[in-house]
């Protein structure tokens, strides 16, 4: 019971993480509209593991 309780403490923790990260980027954007397109970081997901692959895209306004 006490592992399972510990697994669970440290899954939330994670997920608490994660939707802080989450926050804490759309407030960038909001603040400096900085970004990158889905298109642009698809294309580039895309290319990974290829003789090609393309560096990450830059962020934009």
């Amino acid at each position: 019971m006490r592992e399972a309780i510990e697994q669970y403490v440290e899954r939330e923790e994670r997920r608490e993480a994660f939707r802080q990260g989450t926050l804490n980027a759309w407030e960038n954007y909001q603040a400096t509209g900085v970004h990158a397109t889905t298109d642009e970081v698809e294309q580039w997901l895309a290319s990974w593991g290829k003789d090609d692959e393309t560096p990450a895209p830059i962020c934009h306004k």
